[in-house]
């Protein structure tokens, strides 16, 4: 039975990347239960928010694009700083990527 689901989960993810099937459809069919309470509250999306300031005030902020590819590719080097380099007290002065993927600390690794 979780084979069969399994493949049925592929097939409509394939259908969803073609944009025949609505994303809503996909996920439940693959057993994920889907919930917003469609009120705008802050916990629906509270991370995003506080990520996306941050990006906003420590990188976009501070820049003078010329283009929106200019922009593009400095948000990209931002975000691959901010979790690869950046560190967090909340993680005990690792970055995300330590934390998320294991990765020892270049203090440690010293």
């Amino acid at each position: 039975m979780a084979q069969l689901r399994s493949r049925e989960a592929e097939r409509l993810s394939a259908a969803v990347s073609l944009g025949e099937t609505p994303w809503p459809v996909t996920a439940t069919a693959a057993g994920v239960a889907i919930w917003m309470d469609g009120k705008g509250a802050w916990r629906d999306n509270v991370f995003v928010e506080q990520l996306w300031r941050t990006i906003k005030y420590e990188g976009v902020y501070l820049q003078a694009y010329d283009s929106v590819r200019e922009a593009r590719a400095s948000i990209s080097r931002y975000v691959a700083f901010y979790n690869s380099a950046r560190p967090y007290s909340s993680l005990d002065g690792r970055t995300p990527d330590e934390a998320c993927l294991g990765l020892a600390t270049v203090a440690q690794a010293a």
